[in-house]
């Protein structure tokens, strides 16, 4: 297994990381990564993981496909047209998640300060665990080994003085590398990079600063804020900050989600309301079970609808009290496809979302005179023991087992 380290300073020594407490620990092909270890025979072998089919997008591949220009949220039709013989690998997300949380632990067993980007990435702030451990580049590189030893993928780590210039240094480095970008060093390392780099810069950012010949992170740093306010509004100011690598946000350990939600893209277009009912059934089983799995329940529920034509509507109700219960999500959700009058309207996408979240040990369900308690909360936290014990598959509700031949219920 390769192991680069990139350590910008002259003579080939050490860089200075004393001022560079934040790490952002990146895995590499993370999808891909965690396939081929059940699939070790597709080692050096384009791979693509994503759905097959028209409407399938890439959600990762191994650097030898990346070579053949297949990149994340690719289309699939096109990813095979530029790479044709690459592997498709449906995705396992079980697979990916429980990796994920083994990381995830790596990295609290280090500090307390990790910031979760996404199943695949972290911001850590060690700089408490100095004393203890060693230096930020000593850290990081012993959690590049432990990742390595225990789950057998690597991971590039970014070590520098804040969030963004640590992001960057994963970036460059990857795969497989370690990068420190000394606090006194980091003005030397970003003016070199292509004005993309920075975070906010996207396509039409990027097109109106090509026309003001902007072409480099260095570029931008030689602009008046004031001109960059003047043709990019509020974000002129965050982009001259970030070209000094200037970036005061702190690592947040835990940030409570907004909302939870999931959707679905049919494999085809789909206008039967009974079948699109069973896929906001689906989708609100999946939305309970990911709140009480959060200790987390929420008063707004949100439809999201995408017409075959991608117009997307979106309804949503606010509830008298929060709720983690899927019969409760579902009728909602029921109400506000119907209100949306996309009755035997072609659908392509259908999704459910939860808003307004609350800790759910906060949550008390006031009973109106004469009602009963009907016990569904009890109820669906029996099926969550027995899908942790069993599989995903070991309980569901009848309508999603065998086709319905009467009106849908829990």
């Amino acid at each position: 297994m390769s192991r680069k380290q990139m350590l910008p300073q002259g003579g080939g020594g050490l860089a200075d990381d004393s001022g560079c407490p934040i790490l952002h620990v990146d895995m590499d092909a993370f999808f891909a990564s965690v396939e081929l270890l059940d699939r070790p025979e597709l080692r050096g072998l384009p791979v693509i993981v994503g759905a097959a089919g028209a409407r399938g997008v890439v959600l990762s591949a191994t650097y030898e496909a990346r070579r053949f220009g297949v990149h994340s949220a690719m289309p699939m039709t096109r990813a095979m047209r530029v790479c044709p013989r690459a592997t498709i690998i449906p995705p396992d997300h079980r697979k990916y998640t429980a990796v994920s949380r083994g990381v995830m632990e790596i990295f609290r067993s280090i500090t307390p300060e990790v910031e979760p980007i996404s199943s695949d990435e972290a911001f850590l702030d060690v700089g408490g665990a100095r004393r203890r451990l060693g230096s930020p580049s000593a850290i990081a590189a012993m959690i590049r080994e432990q990742v390595a030893e225990q789950y057998g993928i690597t991971c590039s780590v970014g070590v520098a003085s804040n969030k963004f210039v640590a992001k960057l240094a994963s970036r460059q480095c990857k795969p497989d590398g370690l990068l420190v970008v000394p606090a006194d060093g980091v003005v030397e390392f970003l003016h070199p990079l292509p004005v993309a780099a920075l975070w906010g810069v996207g396509e039409r950012t990027e097109q109106v600063l090509v026309r003001l010949g902007i072409r480099t992170v260095g570029d931008l740093a030689q602009v008046p804020v004031s001109t960059l306010q003047r043709e990019l509004g509020a974000a002129g100011a965050h982009l001259a900050a970030l070209a000094w690598g200037r970036d005061e946000r702190p690592v947040v350990a835990h940030t409570p989600d907004k909302s939870i939600g999931n959707e679905e893209t049919f494999p085809f277009d789909v206008d039967d309301p009974e079948a699109i009912r069973r896929e906001l059934l689906r989708l609100s089983e999946r939305v309970a079970a990911r709140l009480r799995a959060s200790g987390q329940a929420g008063r707004t529920v949100s439809v999201k609808l995408r017409r075959a034509d991608f117009t997307t509507i979106t309804r949503s109700r606010t509830l008298r009290e929060a709720t983690d219960v899927a019969k409760e999500i579902f009728a909602t959700s029921c109400e506000l496809f119907a209100a949306a009058g996309l009755d035997r309207v072609r659908l392509r996408l259908v999704g459910v979302r939860m808003e307004n979240l609350r800790p759910a040990g906060t949550v008390t369900r006031q009973l109106s005179l004469g009602e009963r308690e009907t016990g569904w909360r009890e109820a669906e936290q029996a099926m969550d023991k027995a899908i942790r014990r069993f599989g995903p598959d070991a309980v569901r509700p009848a309508s999603l087992v065998r086709p319905p031949s009467g009106p849908m219920d829990l």
